[in-house]
């Protein structure tokens, strides 16, 4: 059975960045962020171009302070003279300035609510529970917010509204507190603030190192902007994932699931390792939602007592010589008991049929019986030829 019955992505308005839009029934665009020290323009470019020769379609940069702020110009001049126009998007946190400043140079600013509001850092619970209190905050972040948006509104550039679960704001805090909840109201006031200068041009965010943070938080906020009639792109990560495969699991598990549920429309895998080995994580995951096809899928049974050829050596081979046939399923079955079976929708099959015999499927349909597991790959090649379904890699 196809699984495309089952899968409907949340559809959302399309956000222009750079020469590459988001959202809509665009591609869920891959994205990852430079390490280097942004005052560094020689290593932040060389970063950047080995990120995007990875396949990284955004790419982001901090801006810690008015220096490195100054000097995107540069970076973004020497990518430019090097052939490489990928959208740069700014991560300015504090400084509301700064951000003004890099509106006009970046595709993208993004800011976070939580450290962006409450000049004051109030602690005092019972003061943001005031009514009064608690608008006169939002009043002044609308104040604060607006020199912004009047930039981006005159150069095309996006916002992303950045939530993250450890960095909400005191006046969030008192009335929500550490909550998903929280996370999507604070991401909402901001939304609300832009809309009330007639600005849209917002990706939405929320992001957590928790797992069951993240995936609740945009679950919630997909089911509160259908409520409030909205569709902004949203931008799925795991922060602070870690390092190695806890960083990958971790990745894996919070942003498949919501992609499994339709929700986002770019994707950030969070690794402690330098950027360029984030991109094929993030494919990775998307091919695993088949949410963004990159290469052949193949499903492959862990063998049993049952199988009577080498399963593993042939998925090897198979894997090695056919997975740049983006768009085809091929499935690896070690015999006929659960085979046919379990790989109903792929669209071709390798199944054992006796020791060293394999025989061959055409989807759902046997094709050839008992051939030498020696011969086996090179026949399912041909019957790939036969139907039209079989290119030479690339270089060859």
């Amino acid at each position: 059975m196809s699984d495309s019955g089952l899968y409907s992505r949340f559809k959302t308005r399309v956000v222009n960045i750079g020469n590459l839009p988001l959202g809509g029934d665009y591609p869920i665009r891959v994205q990852s962020m430079t390490n280097t020290d942004t005052l560094d323009t020689k290593s932040t470019v060389e970063q950047i171009i080995r990120m995007v020769e990875a396949g990284c379609e955004y790419v982001r940069l901090a801006i810690p302070g008015i220096r490195e702020a100054e000097n995107l110009i540069e970076i973004k001049k020497t990518l430019r003279k090097n052939g490489f126009d990928t959208p740069l998007i700014a991560d300015v946190h504090f400084n509301a300035k700064i951000a003004e400043m890099v509106a006009p140079v970046m595709d993208k600013v993004r800011i976070n609510p939580g450290n962006y509001s409450d000049t004051k850092r109030i602690k005092d619970t019972g003061y943001w529970m005031q009514n009064n209190n608690y608008q006169e905050e939002l009043e002044r972040l609308a104040a604060r917010l607006k020199p912004l948006i009047i930039i981006c509104k005159k150069y095309g550039t996006a916002i992303r509204i950045g939530t993250n679960h450890g960095s909400l704001s005191e006046r969030i805090m008192a009335r929500y507190g550490d909550t998903p909840e929280g996370m999507v109201e604070s991401a909402l006031e901001f939304v609300t603030i832009c809309e009330g200068f007639g600005f849209h041009n917002l990706v939405l965010s929320m992001k957590s190192s928790n797992t069951r943070v993240m995936i609740k938080a945009n679950r919630m906020l997909v089911t509160r902007m259908k409520q409030l009639g909205m569709n902004y792109p949203l931008h799925l990560g795991v922060t602070e994932a870690g390092a190695g495969e806890d960083g990958r699991l971790k990745s894996a598990v919070g942003i498949g699931s919501l992609l499994t549920d339709g929700i986002g429309d770019t994707i950030r895998v969070s690794i402690t390792e330098d950027p360029e080995f984030e991109i094929p994580v993030a494919y990775g995951i998307l091919q695993a939602t088949s949410t963004r096809i990159t290469h052949a899928e193949f499903i492959s049974c862990p063998s049993c007592a049952r199988t009577l050829f080498d399963i593993q050596a042939a998925t090897t081979i198979i894997k090695s010589r056919m997975g740049h046939l983006k768009g085809l399923k091929i499935a690896i079955m070690g015999c006929i008991v659960n085979g046919p079976g379990e790989m109903a929708d792929a669209h071709y099959g390798y199944v054992g049929a006796g020791k060293g015999k394999v025989t061959l499927y055409k989807g759902a349909h046997l094709v050839k019986k008992n051939i030498d597991e020696t011969n086996a790959i090179e026949a399912l090649i041909e019957l790939m030829q036969e139907n039209g379904d079989w290119k030479e890699p690339d270089g060859k």
